[in-house]
């Protein structure tokens, strides 16, 4: 170990291989004020070797460190660690875990969006009316004595998972977040969703209240292949004409009629503009003006998004959310810059609904002001290839770019192409769904034990699972769509169960499991990833290609090719999961074996093209050739 990584903070005994080389790179990068994107596969320590340097190098400097993650699970572990260098070192810190304000609410507001949750909060602080908020926080915005005896026990016990805060914030009826805004006030590492530094709204509102500057932050983003979707989330609106309906509604019952024409005329314009959508055309463009018009022939815009807010906020006095408000808040929203986003009206025909978008296309928009004024930002995924991707549309212009090999032995893993079918959607029929079955099928008995099968798509999965089903032994476990925490468990639990007879789990790339689930060791052996989960081709998909091949030269990679592969290889991380695991990884499609698709593929992932499948399957296990 060097001499700069010795003044590291790291809290285990042994530093694995590669791991030394990138606690020096990130200690180095934020010495020098720079940032970073890191391909990093699973197995070397992603989160200790990038939380050890920055906290060592925070505590020295007078900085804050934001470690941000979109899954609970990685909440957890960023905590973990934190309590192992806070024993390790006898460090005097503190550190906060946050999620969204209203995930954290004990008043019952699981069903509000954003927007209301935000107008309900404040209504209820500003009347007095929420007992959680009044036993924590002073008129004077300082702390309580209940709630400052209890920072003081929870400051001991920390640093502490969101959810155990909340459970012992429930009996003496505290309110979580103040309490663990009070928290960060004072604390070394922050760890929270995106949506706290990404969004700017709330971003500047937190850290104004917890004494925070993004000047003074190094910004470390987990999973960091989801960030340009959500990116992109944070600046789309959208309306509907059930949103209108429930409008109509709404107003009818809080007796607002003066608003019900106006809703009317909305709704009249969204079907004349739709008036020319059916199964073949599902879809159309809609530009700006051409809505804004369409308005202003018969009311003045302005006016009626004045008009939408302020009955609005009324209606949000006698219950906790407003479509009504909703509807003014889009309608401003539409109004809007062009450049970076698409403006698209489709229609939804199981329930004649129609639904107006206006969609962001460009991540940096919202990323690049974070990376341009932080003190360091780093980003990180075991599948964020290429970096010069991520370099491109998040707004990373001088990052540091590095790519770090898989730890694990190789010969733990047997990586193939089975080039023998393909989902390619014109090919989709009764014949192809026997053969990817069949395929399937003996793979799957080569595997002693757990398998998973991933599929681009519910619909595709069910057509293959119809023909599986009257060949395959196996006990088969089959995702559902919209699954609960609860659900999800029960699923695992007895997909694990089953690991000594193996059962077959038949999910989609894009649910529950294809990522953010940990099956090491004997819970499963193999993953079949059936196709390429390519984004559909519609208008929004189409314009982003156009976006991105007009920006940088590469449409159809950054907008098409590269997110399919990232969901595959996430896909295929679900299996080896230590450097003692074993198992297979199967990429079953023509299309991985053409040159346009091959070359996404990163080359330590070492897979190769055979048809000799069964046999190489069968001898990789039987003895460890591969």
């Amino acid at each position: 170990m060097t001499k700069d990584l010795k003044e590291i903070l790291f809290p285990h005994d042994k530093i694995r291989n590669i791991q030394d080389v990138m606690l020096s790179d990130i200690n180095n990068t934020i010495k020098d004020k720079k940032n970073m994107i890191i391909h990093a596969p699973t197995g070397i320590g992603k989160t200790v070797s990038v939380l050890a340097p920055a906290l060592s190098y925070a505590m020295d400097n007078d900085l804050a460190v934001f470690f941000l993650t979109s899954r609970q699970t990685q909440h957890k572990i960023a905590v973990d660690t934190l309590k192992q260098i806070k024993k390790k070192y006898s460090n005097n810190f503190d550190a906060a875990d946050i999620i969204g304000k209203r995930w954290m609410c004990l008043q019952g507001v699981e069903g509000l969006n954003a927007g209301d949750f935000i107008d309900y909060c404040k209504k209820l602080r500003d009347n007095d009316n929420c007992e959680f908020y009044t036993n924590t926080r002073k008129k004077s915005m300082r702390p309580t004595v209940l709630a400052e005896s209890k920072l003081n026990e929870l400051k001991v016990l920390g640093p502490m998972h969101v959810e155990d805060l909340m459970d012992d914030c429930k009996k003496p009826k505290l309110c979580p977040y103040e309490m663990v805004s009070f928290l960060a006030k004072g604390a070394k590492v922050i760890i929270a969703d995106y949506n706290i530094v990404f969004n700017p709204s709330v971003r500047d509102s937190l850290f104004a209240r917890i004494n925070k500057q993004l000047e003074n932050s190094i910004i470390i983003i987990d999973e960091g292949h989801n960030l340009p979707a959500r990116a992109r989330e944070l600046l789309t609106a959208k309306l509907s004409t059930f949103i209108i309906d429930r409008a109509i509604k709404e107003a009818n019952k809080f007796e607002f009629y003066n608003i019900i024409p106006i809703l009317k005329i909305l709704k009249d314009i969204f079907n004349e503009l739709g008036f020319d959508l059916n199964f073949n055309k599902e879809e159309k463009f809609v530009r700006k003006y051409e809505f804004v018009e369409k308005i202003k022939e018969q009311q003045n815009y302005d006016e009626i998004i004045t008009e939408l807010g302020f009955v609005g906020d009324l209606i949000k006095e006698k219950q906790k959310q407003s479509y009504v408000g909703s509807i003014g808040k889009f309608l401003e929203a539409w109004l809007n810059q062009d450049n970076g986003f698409a403006r698209i009206l489709k229609k939804d025909f199981s329930n004649n609904n129609l639904i107006l978008n206006y969609r962001c296309l460009d991540p940096s928009l919202i990323t690049r002001d974070v990376v341009e004024r932080s003190y360091s930002t780093i980003i990180m995924s075991g599948t964020l290839t290429p970096t010069s991707m991520y370099k491109d549309i998040l707004g990373f212009p001088d990052a540091v770019e590095k790519v770090y090999d898989n730890p694990f032995p190789k010969d733990n893993r047997l990586s193939l192409i089975v080039p023998e079918t393909t989902t390619k959607f014109t090919r989709r029929n009764n014949d192809e769904f026997i053969k990817i079955a069949e395929v399937c099928n003996k793979i799957v008995n080569k595997i002693p034990g757990n398998a998973a099968l991933f599929f681009p798509s519910y619909n595709l999965r069910d057509n293959v699972y119809k023909k599986f089903y009257n060949i395959c032994d196996r006990k088969m476990i089959i995702e559902k769509q919209n699954l609960n925490k609860e659900e999800k468990e029960k699923i695992l639990d007895d997909f694990k169960r089953n690991k000594d007879d193996g059962a077959v789990l038949l999910a989609v790339s894009t649910g529950n499991f294809g990522e953010g689930i940990d099956l090491p060791g004997d819970f499963l052996k193999g993953v079949v990833i059936v196709g390429l989960p390519l984004e559909r081709p519609d208008l929004e998909t189409k314009e982003l290609i156009d976006y991105y091949q007009e920006k940088f030269g590469k449409g159809f990679d950054y907008g098409y090719i590269f997110p399919a592969i990232t969901k595959c290889l996430q896909n295929a991380g679900r299996c080896i999961r230590s450097e003692t695991d074993k198992g297979v990884i199967v990429f079953l499609d023509e299309r991985f074996a053409w040159q346009n698709y091959l070359r996404c593929i990163p080359l330590d992932m070492g897979f190769k093209i055979s048809k000799m499948y069964e046999e190489r399957v069968e001898r990789f296990f039987n003895d460890g050739k591969r």
